[in-house]
C-alpha cells in the first residue's frame, strides 16, 4: 500500500482524476466517474466545492489531516469544501463521485463524515452519474434535489483512525506502515526501528499527538480493516488469521470494542450506529 501522504494545505489539485473543470456560474450537482487501479496514490487536494466520495466496488484508504478512513462499497465520504484531503486505491476501484457548489454544500455538512450508503442512495449515484446531456433539466433537478435528502438522512457509518496532525516523521512512518499491515504479529519494537526511534519516544508520540497508546491506536486500524472487510462478506476466520489472531481471541476483541460480534457484520447489515 501507498504511504499515508504529508498533508499541504495550500494544494488545490485540479489535474487528471481532481476536480472537473466547473463553470464559475454552475449552480447544479456534477458528477463525475472514474477508474482507478491498486496501489495509485492521489496526492493531498482540496476543492472549493463540497464532494461526495463513493466507489461502486474497491476499496480505498481517504487520508485527511486528522483520521484516515477505510472505505468499501457500502460507504462514502463527504468532504466539505476546503477539507484536504487523499485517497490510497487498495483494490481496483470504480469510483463515483458527486460535486456540490458551496451553498448547496453547506446544507449537507460542514464536517467530515462517513455515511451508509442504502441502496436507494446508491442507485441514485449511479443514475445521476450516468445521466447523459439529453436528459430533461427538470429531471437532473428532481434527482438532485432527492440525492440531498437521501445524505440528510444517511446515518453515520464507519470507523475513523486518528492521524498524528503534527507531523512527526516517526510517528507517521509507524502509523503509515500499521497501516499497510496491521497484525499484531509486527511488535511496537520491530516498527520503532524501522521508524528509526526508540520505543520510550515512540510511546510519548503516541500518547501526545493522538492521544493512545500504539496497541490501543493499532487496534483501530484492525477494527476498521476488519468491519470493511465483513461488509464485503469476507469471512472472520480469514481477518482473524491475517491480523495475527485466532478466530476466537479475534472476535473477542472485536466484540469488547463494538459490542456486538464480527458475524453480525455483512454485506447487506452493519450494526454501527
Amino acid at each position: 500500500m501507498i504511504g499515508c501522504p504529508r498533508f499541504r494545505p495550500g494544494i488545490d489539485c485540479h489535474g487528471p482524476g481532481h476536480t472537473p473543470a466547473f463553470a464559475p456560474a454552475a449552480q447544479a450537482l456534477q458528477p463525475l466517474a472514474k477508474h482507478y487501479r491498486p496501489g495509485l496514490s492521489i496526492e493531498p487536494h482540496h476543492h472549493e466545492w463540497g464532494q461526495l466520495l463513493h466507489a461502486v466496488s474497491g476499496m480505498m484508504w481517504v487520508d485527511t489531516p486528522s483520521a484516515s478512513l477505510l472505505v468499501p462499497p457500502q460507504r462514502a465520504v463527504w468532504l466539505p469544501p476546503g477539507l484536504p484531503h487523499g485517497i490510497r486505491v487498495v483494490s481496483e476501484l470504480q469510483m463515483r463521485n458527486l460535486y456540490l457548489p458551496p451553498a448547496l454544500a453547506a446544507t449537507v455538512g460542514e464536517r467530515l463524515a462517513v455515511l451508509e450508503v442504502s441502496p436507494l442512495l446508491r442507485e441514485l449515484v449511479i443514475r445521476r452519474v450516468g445521466l447523459g446531456e439529453a436528459e430533461p433539466a427538470h429531471y437532473a433537478q428532481a434527482l438532485d434535489q432527492l440525492l440531498v435528502l437521501e445524505l440528510h438522512a444517511a446515518p453515520p457509518g464507519g470507523l475513523r483512525v486518528p492521524m498524528p496532525e503534527a507531523g512527526d516523521r516517526r510517528l507517521l512512518a509507524v502509523c503509515t506502515a500499521v497501516m499497510a499491515e496491521p497484525s499484531q504479529q509486527l511488535t511496537f519494537e520491530r516498527h520503532a526501528v524501522g521508524a528509526g526511534a526508540s520505543t520510550r519516544t515512540l510511546a510519548r508520540l503516541f500518547q501526545a499527538e493522538l492521544g493512545m497508546g500504539f496497541v490501543q491506536w493499532r487496534r483501530q486500524v484492525q477494527l476498521a480493516h476488519a468491519v470493511a472487510e465483513r461488509l464485503q462478506g469476507v469471512p472472520v476466520g480469514r481477518i482473524a488469521r491475517s491480523l495475527g489472531y485466532e478466530p476466537g481471541s479475534f472476535s473477542e476483541m472485536f466484540r469488547s470494542a463494538l459490542g456486538v460480534s464480527p458475524s453480525a457484520f455483512g454485506p447487506h447489515a452493519c450494526p454501527i450506529p
